[in-house]
């Protein structure tokens, strides 16, 4: 299983917000590039970032940002804002190596279609459920979607990686929504990434057991946790690791 620390950029600083609300931020650095690189140096190879300006606007709008992460020399995941191919490819080409549809994909199988049809594996669709459904937009709006739903008909299209983030329990230490992330594995063969809650080690140790079990839970998202160093990213990895 692999562990993807998390930084969430706003304004090309590092922040989290609260529930995804903008106006409960909190800054942890101005330095998005030397976090990263703390990440590389605990042993990290992954590492995913969200445009939160991107997110709310539509398009990126910390591409300076995720080019100096990029340099580091870690692996990026880069959600937030890619809403066009135009944008999908820009983030290529500054360096992500893998590109995340939120809002498009519960919006259009066709736009997704055709990026995994040109990018193959470089394409992930992200799965933001709020009570069990589709929330887009950067969390401000609720489709009638159903994760579950949404998640089979990415299968389907060939999408080879399944974000998913809980919005009731991200941000707030208190444990990843276990029953969503099994029910989603048992839904679909490809892999899926959790994302949301994780605490403390104990959340890590429960997601690598599981792993056990779905060998299609290929790795969790680690935020705030680490920031308020309420876990080690090393012991995390090692963890992770088996």
């Amino acid at each position: 299983m692999t562990i993807y620390p998390a930084i969430d950029l706003k304004g090309g600083r590092v922040v989290r917000l609260a529930q995804g609300r903008a106006d409960q931020e909190t800054l942890y650095s101005e330095d998005p590039a030397k976090v990263a690189d703390g990440f590389r140096a605990a042993g990290s190879t992954w590492v995913h970032v969200v445009d939160l300006d991107g997110a709310f606007a539509g398009e990126p709008r910390n591409m300076p940002a995720i080019e100096a992460i990029a340099a580091v020399g870690l692996r990026v995941e880069l959600g937030g804002g890619l809403r066009s191919r135009e944008s999908v490819e820009r983030a290529l080409a500054a360096g992500v190596s893998r590109a995340v549809i939120g809002t498009r994909a519960a919006e259009s199988e066709e736009f997704v279609a055709g990026l995994v049809r040109e990018f193959g594996e470089q394409i992930a669709v992200g799965i933001d459920a709020k009570c069990g459904q589709v929330a887009v937009k950067g969390w401000v709006e609720t489709t009638g979607t159903s994760a579950l739903t949404l998640a089979r008909r990415m299968a389907a299209l060939g999408v080879a990686t399944l974000i998913q983030t809980d919005i009731g329990v991200d941000g707030m230490l208190a444990g990843p929504n276990f029953a969503a992330h099994e029910a989603l594995l048992g839904a679909v063969a490809c892999r899926v990434i959790a994302s949301g809650g994780v605490g403390g080690r104990e959340d890590v140790v429960r997601l690598a057991e599981l792993a056990r079990i779905h060998p299609n839970l290929e790795g969790a998202i680690v935020g705030k946790a680490l920031y308020e160093r309420r876990v080690d990213l090393a012991d995390l990895l090692a963890i992770a690791s088996g």
